[in-house]
């Protein structure tokens, strides 16, 4: 039985949600390797976890905090959890958060977000959380009926510059206009950055490459070394 959505935003206020991904191809795109992972970032401390694909999802069934689910699909813009056939099959494998696209764009089955959510209601009780990537989006989205404001899209959708790193002019934003509870996401590379996104206004803080994808977090000292040499 699912918590309820009171006892999974209390547990998941002013924590760490882990985002536990590889991308398609890469040695770690199993969904035994991302709960494995997933159950190191839990002992860790992590409050949440996100993990990407039904079968990753359905691996993680024995972890003992809140999943933040979503289905990556297709080459168009509106790509997560693109729609409401997509949310529906992420809350039946057993997410409690169903993240999707929270942005503006047209979805790919000619639905609203709002009628997304609607539809996802009807037939599941899980939280839903918008991906965002502009303060619009976020607004739009609280009145679609979303649950939790994310900030992952800002700079990926076409309305933002990318910032280097988490943004938090819009979580700043996002916090002074709208009243349901921010999770900051993207670009969050240091525990810094975390407690930058916390103190902007995020209720809760998600970092996914700076913790699971040793791919990228290796790329960063071999960058690193490629410089001036030190004497």
């Amino acid at each position: 039985m699912r918590d309820t959505a009171e006892n999974i935003l209390s547990r998941l206020a002013g924590g760490l949600i882990v985002s536990c991904q590889a991308y398609p191809g890469e040695p770690m795109r199993d969904p035994r390797t991302m709960v494995q992972i997933a159950h190191a970032a839990v002992a860790g401390g992590a409050a949440g976890i996100r993990l990407q694909g039904l079968d990753d999802i359905r691996a993680a069934a024995d972890l003992e905090v809140p999943i933040v689910g979503l289905w990556k699909d297709g080459d168009a813009d509106v790509f997560i959890t693109p729609t409401l056939a997509h949310a529906l099959a992420v809350a039946e494998a057993g997410a409690d958060i169903v993240a999707l696209d929270g942005t503006r764009r047209p979805r790919p089955d000619g639905r609203t977000l709002a009628e997304t959510i609607a539809g996802l209601r009807e037939r599941h009780d899980v939280l839903v959380m918008a991906d965002c990537g502009s303060l619009d989006d976020a607004i739009a989205a609280e009145g679609a009926g979303a649950d939790i404001l994310g900030t992952t899209l800002s700079g990926y959708s076409g309305e933002r510059l990318r910032t280097p790193g988490p943004d938090l002019e819009l979580i700043a934003q996002i916090a002074a206009r709208c009243a349901r509870p921010i999770c900051a996401e993207g670009r969050i590379h240091s525990p810094t950055d975390a407690a930058a996104a916390r103190s902007a206004g995020a209720f809760t803080v998600c970092v996914g490459t700076a913790i699971t994808h040793p791919t990228t977090i290796t790329s960063w000292f071999v960058r690193a070394l490629e410089g001036p040499s030190v004497p």
